[in-house]
């Protein structure tokens, strides 16, 4: 079973690209505490609706909570040397503090939108 959830903060604003088939692809770094003084960061992907609301709701220093699954990505660089990377692709995103933008004076910035 691949089924991981995080807590963190947005290190800098969702950026946000369409996909061949017109869809939302959204990506941001999530910071989380790993240890007693240790911070480690992950990239998180979200499609469609969840692109959407981290486009409009999320911002840096937003914090939030993702559930979804782990993938690896492997790749080789121009001197031949292996790399790879975890990313955590967001089934799903809650909110825990943000500073309200996107939302509209009747929405709580603490509660999910959809």
């Amino acid at each position: 079973m691949n089924h991981s959830v995080l807590t963190g903060h947005l290190g800098a604003d969702p950026e946000t690209f369409f996909t061949g088939e017109g869809d939302p692809v959204s990506t941001f770094n999530l910071a989380f505490k790993s240890g007693k003084d240790k911070t480690s960061w992950i990239k998180c992907a979200c499609f469609k609706k969840n692109a959407e609301i981290a486009q409009t709701y999320l911002h840096k220093g937003a914090k939030i909570a993702v559930i979804g699954s782990l993938q690896q990505d492997n790749w080789k660089t121009d001197g031949g040397e292996s790399r790879s990377t975890l990313k955590l692709l967001a089934n799903s995103i809650e909110f825990i503090k943000t500073d309200g933008r996107g939302f509209d004076g009747n929405q709580n910035p603490d509660e999910t939108p959809y």
